[in-house]
Order: C-alpha cells, then sequence, then structure tokens
C-alpha cells in the first residue's frame, strides 16, 4: 500500500505537466483557508450556484481544473479573486479521472488545509450546517482528532421528466430536483482499502436493476485535512493511507458523517450524457452513460410512489442517511 501510494503521488506529479495555469491566485491562500479542489467540463451553468453556495459554507478559496470547455466556463471564472484555474485538453481517463490532477494541486497548495472535494453539480450538507459554518466542523474535527469526513452521494430528482423545468444559472438546483430515494441502498466493506462501499438509489433502480452490483458508488470521503503523503486512489471514494478510509465505527456507535446532494439530473442532463457518451472517458468505458442510452427514448423519469421530498439535514439523519455522532 505504501508503494501503491507513492506510484499515486508520481503519477500525479508526471500528469502536473499537462496542466496549464490560467489564473493563479494561490498567493493569497491563508495558513488557515478552507479549499475546494474540482475538475470540471462545460459547467458555467451551474457555477453561480455553486460558488455562491460553498463561499456561503466557508470555503475560502477553489482550485478548478478546466478539462476543455466550450461554455464560456474559464471566461465566467477569470477575475475572481479567490479562484485559481488550470486548463487542460488531456484526457480525463488516461488521468485517473481527474484525480491525478486533483492530487497534484493538493500536494502542492493544499498540505495543512482542510479540502473539499466535491463535482460541480454536489451540495455538501453536513449536521448543523444551516446554523454552524463549516470551519465549526473542521475545528470539531481538528479537535477530536479526525482527519477524514465521510458524506454519502446521493441522488436528486424532479417530479416527472428530468428536462421538464429549464434550469436558469445562479438558480438553486434543490428548487427543481427535491425528491430522493430513502431506502433501497446496500453497503459493504472494501478488503482491499478498509472503506465502504454503497450502492442503491434511483440510478440502480431504473438503470441496473438487473446488475445492481454495478450501480454507481455513492461512497465518498470529500472532506480531508490534507497531507502532501495522502492521495485519492479511486475517484473520492477511498484514500492512501487506509486509515483515512475509517469512516464508519467498528464497535458500535456512529461516526459523524454527511451527504452530498447530487443535482446531476437537471434539464442539461441529457445532453451532457449523451456527449460524454461520445467522448468515452468515464469509468469503466463509460458504462453508466451507456446504461442510460438504452433507457430508451422516452423522457427520462426518476420519480416514484416512493420517492421522498427533501426537507433538511435532520430529516436525513432521521432516515439514518448522515449522522452527528457526537458532534452536538
Amino acid at each position: 500500500m505504501r508503494l501503491r501510494r507513492k506510484r499515486r503521488i508520481l503519477r500525479g506529479m508526471r500528469k502536473s505537466r499537462e496542466l496549464t495555469a490560467v489564473q493563479d491566485n494561490t498567493h493569497s491562500i491563508s495558513p488557515s483557508d478552507i479549499l475546494l479542489v474540482a475538475t470540471m467540463r462545460n459547467e458555467q451553468i451551474r457555477l453561480p450556484y455553486f460558488l455562491d453556495y460553498y463561499r456561503a459554507l466557508g470555503v475560502n478559496h477553489f482550485l478548478f481544473v478546466d478539462n476543455g470547455s466550450v461554455d464560456g466556463t474559464v471566461d465566467y471564472l477569470r477575475g475572481m479573486a479567490d479562484v485559481s484555474i488550470w486548463h487542460t485538453l488531456s484526457s480525463y481517463r488516461r488521468a485517473s479521472f481527474g484525480i491525478d490532477w486533483m492530487n497534484h494541486l493538493k500536494r502542492r497548495y493544499a498540505h495543512g488545509h482542510w479540502v473539499l472535494v466535491v463535482d460541480p453539480d454536489e451540495l455538501f450538507v453536513y449536521p448543523f450546517c444551516d446554523s454552524r459554518p463549516l470551519r465549526a466542523l473542521t475545528d470539531w474535527l481538528d479537535g477530536s482528532g479526525i482527519r477524514s469526513f465521510s458524506a454519502m452521494l446521493l441522488d436528486v430528482y424532479p417530479k416527472g421528466p428530468v428536462n421538464a423545468v429549464p434550469y436558469q444559472a445562479g438558480q438553486d438546483p434543490l428548487e427543481i430536483a427535491h425528491w430522493f430515494d430513502s431506502g433501497n441502498y446496500s453497503i459493504k466493506r472494501n478488503p482491499v482499502y478498509g472503506n465502504l462501499w454503497i450502492q442503491g438509489g434511483p440510478r440502480a433502480r431504473t438503470f441496473f436493476a438487473n446488475q445492481p452490483q454495478k450501480a454507481p458508488a455513492l461512497n465518498k470521503i470529500p472532506l480531508v485535512k490534507w497531507d502532501r503523503r495522502y492521495s485519492f486512489v479511486s475517484s473520492t471514494h477511498a484514500l492512501l493511507p487506509r486509515g483515512l478510509n475509517q469512516v464508519y465505527e467498528t464497535n458500535g456507535g456512529e461516526k459523524a458523517s454527511g451527504v452530498l446532494l447530487h443535482t446531476k439530473f437537471l434539464h442539461t442532463f441529457t445532453e451532457k450524457a449523451e456527449e460524454e457518451l461520445q467522448r468515452k472517458q468515464h469509468y469503466a468505458q463509460s458504462a453508466e452513460y451507456r446504461a442510460y442510452a438504452k433507457s430508451g427514448a422516452q423522457p427520462l423519469d426518476l420519480w416514484c410512489s416512493w420517492s421522498e421530498k427533501y426537507i433538511n439535514w435532520r430529516q436525513l439523519e432521521i432516515l439514518g442517511l448522515m449522522s452527528k455522532g457526537n458532534w452536538a
């Protein structure tokens, strides 16, 4: 595992040659700043709300890798003092689905910082997020000697066809997509890395009903007190050293955890899915997007009679999808 981690770090260093700095404001990062790292392509429509959401939570600086956007993403971000941008036209797949690029940026700029690694369609929800800033959570984690914090990926979707209501830039996506599956999830432990492996939800029941073991993974560890010796190895599903994956109790009780509200299913989904199917840059030869394509020509509708309407984090805790643990 030690060799595997070192190889991952070396991959990131090599892949850093594929990155060209467009806007480097990292000189303004203070030692106590909370950072956010993301790789994106053609997400300009999501960025106004995404940036407002995470700035309000308490993120101080954004490190973005733009992978060949043609929708004005870079121009939109240019000039923002709390944003640094790198551009690349290289293969997302050959960069371990963006992980190599982000491992490099975290190694160079995030050592000693709490860092969030999320996608532009993910909204981080944690215990007391409606009344306590993100720094309250990281201060508690520091005081408790906890280095990593997990969050289950929870797909949210509209009632009716996902393309029925157009999403507008700057709009809260939860105004459109505020339904979710509350209970159809499976969980097991990965014997190699020790992380939990969660599957289920609307994508599993809609696209992988006959092969649930191939459904997308929903376990993530998006918040880490970063050290230059660390490395993500499989998206944000698992890290090395393996101890960072111990985000659950083994002797009873619960560790605090959160949720990533996954707002993929807006009106932009169909066009984006078709593009990604053609690009073949995603995991397992874009198996997930091939499953979407096989669903047919009918408008995608994920809502069912068991769907639950999202209210707040306390609802998710009651349903057992996240926990405040012993953070009171």
